[in-house]
């Protein structure tokens, strides 16, 4: 037994040596974690700002077909209703023909008056061949549409329209298309966000100019490409804003999506003018009073705070911390139904709250038509795809 301890105690290791030892590898574990982090959200990212083939493909040929239609085959009908302010409108600005056709799409099987409803779509002058080839092959049964192209719009300019004037500038072109020459993977993962081309987009801060858009129109629905309609949405008309401009859905919950999430609390302008704990929203979908717009003069509240902006010391980037500077104690909260979000990034939404959803939004980086969808997800998009259309064959879209 003597013999057996001793040589028991030879054996022991150094504890100290031993913590030290486990102390490195946990440090070398976190540092592999951190640079698999680093590299996950950079190719997230990358893939959440790629044109799949297929798309690309769909817009060429699209495009190619349409410049080949003589020019009196190239008008849709019912051109009577755009400026109808006794029917439903909705306002959608997109690049992307197949997420737009299936906003389309889903909105008119769910109506239930087709007829009443007028779509408003604005393209870029490289998408808007596609778009208007499109929907003149595949017209949205009885009710009315019409695409036009943003870079017509002449009084939208650099000297009335500050974003523009922003993007322009030398500065912004540096931050947004070199971000610091990123050399890595990891150095380059927080930066990639930000060169996202819907930032530079006059497609995505046209929703500040809706009026000036559509000058005869009351009311307007307005609606991103990234989102399915699963139900009737005539309601949205008849509820009453009390005197606010837009009616969206609050995206706040105990402690997260409020101001202080999005804006810079740190800036006096912003301090003093909002409060931190108020509840943000979700644009996708929004019913805009355009009376109450022009009375209020939003556009020029937008226009202000967006010039404050120009060194980016307010927010840092997208549309929704301006939309909430501009449209604070001017919204007015939906009911959660009408609009659920978080399909493109969130996979524990339960089925029952999809399913009674009137809007499902696929907000975040995995798009229903990306490779890196949440594939529980996918079907409520793909059953308003055709996917059995010529064009979408010959592109490989599946």
């Amino acid at each position: 037994m003597g013999q057996l301890l001793s040589k028991a105690r030879e054996q022991l290791y150094d504890c100290k040596a031993v913590a030290q030892k486990l102390r490195v590898m946990l440090q070398s574990a976190d540092e592999q974690v951190r640079g698999l982090k680093k590299q996950s959200a950079f190719l997230s990212q990358l893939a959440a700002k790629t044109i799949p083939n297929g798309i690309h493909c769909l817009s060429l040929r699209l495009t190619i077909d349409y410049h080949r239609l003589p020019p009196e085959k190239r008008k849709f009908p019912r051109s009577e209703n755009l400026e109808n302010p006794n029917l439903y409108h909705y306002a959608l600005f997109s690049d992307n023909v197949l997420a737009t056709s299936v906003v389309v799409n889903s909105a008119v099987l769910n109506a239930k008056e087709p007829e009443k409803h007028v779509f408003h779509l604005v393209t870029d002058k490289l998408n808007f061949g596609a778009m208007k080839m499109w929907f003149l092959q595949n017209p949205p049964g009885k009710a009315t549409i019409h695409v036009e192209n943003v870079d017509e719009f002449k009084w939208l300019n650099s000297s009335y329209c500050p974003v523009l004037r922003q993007l322009e500038s030398a500065a912004m072109k540096e931050y947004y298309f070199k971000a610091d020459h990123p050399t890595t993977i990891s150095a380059g993962a927080s930066n990639l966000k930000y060169r996202n081309p819907k930032y530079l987009s006059m497609l995505n801060h046209l929703r500040f100019y809706l009026p000036q858009v559509y000058p005869k129109l009351d009311k307007i629905l307005f609606l991103d490409d990234d989102i399915v309609v699963q139900k009737d949405l005539t309601g949205l008309w008849a509820v009453d804003l009390k005197g606010k401009v837009n009616g969206a859905v609050e995206t706040c919950g105990e402690s997260f999506h409020r101001f202080d999430k999005y804006l810079n609390f740190s800036n006096p302008h912003i301090a003093r003018n909002f409060n931190p704990n108020a509840c943000g929203w979700a644009y996708g979908m929004n019913i805009f009073d355009l009376k109450e717009w022009k009375e209020k003069d939003i556009t020029g509240i937008y226009h202000k705070w967006q010039s404050m902006n120009e060194d980016r010391v307010l927010w840092k980037l997208g549309t929704l911390p301006p939309g909430l500077l501009t449209f604070y104690k001017l919204t007015h909260p939906l009911d959660k139904s009408w609009h659920v979000l978080g399909l493109g990034y969130n996979p524990s939404i339960s089925r029952t709250e999809i399913d009674s959803a009137a809007v499902v939004h696929y907000n975040g980086n995995m798009k229903p038509w990306l490779e890196i969808a949440i594939t529980r997800y996918r079907s409520y998009w793909t059953k308003y795809v055709k996917y059995d259309h010529p064009y979408l064959k010959n592109c490989n879209l599946n």
